[in-house]
């Protein structure tokens, strides 16, 4: 039983929120989430990354009860060890999304995920701006949308990734597929009606949690629809982005400051 006046749900990003600029998370980070869930609270890890990234995102929030991955697409009950959603698009779609915006922006940089399995590569052409450790398979545009993909990074070499987003979201129906920045310099493109709202939303249905008694964490735009969802409490670490900033309820510390931990280390002393 949760104590009266505590969420019934945490959820939060990862990259550049609960995990430092280094890529670790801190013992004391992972110590207060060890007692989030003695409170009786369930902890859910809310990312961007793929199915492909899962041991990864299993040590770095060990207490998840469930993993939202995908930017909301994928949904994996920890306990049970499968997956609730698993959402995939055309490759078809894809292409058509990458020529519309490609058609105003010139030339994209695309970089394509349809691999499940872990450490799996990513198809396309490597793009040196990418920041983490990865195999890329070269695959020509028509190869890379061939079949069905989990979601697409798509780079201009004229726009930054704010413009571009804009530029996407203004060419790219919400029903068409789904389009988001996560804090790298990519655009990424996912099945229509996926965010990490949906993700969380498939979570709660499951364990019976209400929206209202969630909170959330995050720091990027791929993380506004799991604050348009969340009711509890929408929580910016210091470092978030000005358009996670201008709707949060409340800011903590930095990620590199510990910001999750810190403020749920507070909520729990309450």
């Amino acid at each position: 039983m949760v104590k009266p006046g505590l969420p019934k749900l945490v959820a939060t990003d990862l990259d550049g929120t609960l995990v430092r600029s280094d890529d670790t998370v801190s013992a004391y980070t992972h110590e207060v989430l060890d007692r989030v869930r003695a409170a009786g609270i369930r902890v859910v890890g809310a990312t961007g990354r793929g199915p492909r990234l899962t041991s990864l995102t299993r040590n770095d929030i060990r207490d998840a009860d469930f993993l939202v991955m995908a930017q909301g697409g994928w949904v994996l009950d920890q306990a049970e060890s499968s997956y609730l959603l698993r959402s995939r698009l055309r490759g078809e779609v894809l292409g058509q999304v990458l020529a519309a915006i490609e058609a105003e922006t010139g030339p994209l940089s695309v970089m394509v995920e349809a691999l499940e399995h872990d450490d799996s590569p990513l198809w396309g052409d490597y793009d040196p701006t990418w920041r983490y450790p990865v195999v890329v398979e070269p695959r020509t545009r028509a190869e890379c949308c061939t079949g069905e993909v989990i979601k697409a990074f798509a780079r201009s070499f004229a726009y930054d990734v704010d413009e571009l987003l804009a530029v996407a979201r203004r060419l790219v129906p919400a029903d068409v597929a789904s389009v988001t920045q996560a804090g790298l310099d990519y655009v990424e493109i996912c099945p229509a009606n996926v965010d990490k709202g949906t993700g969380l939303a498939v979570v709660a249905e499951a364990v019976g949690v209400d929206p209202a008694d969630v909170l959330v964490f995050g720091d990027m735009p791929n993380d506004l629809p799991m604050f348009a969802w969340a009711g509890w409490g929408r929580v910016a670490v210091g470092n978030a982005h000005p358009e996670l900033l201008a709707v949060a309820d409340d800011v903590t510390l930095t990620n590199d400051q510990d910001g999750v931990a810190a403020y749920l280390d507070r909520l729990l002393s309450r």
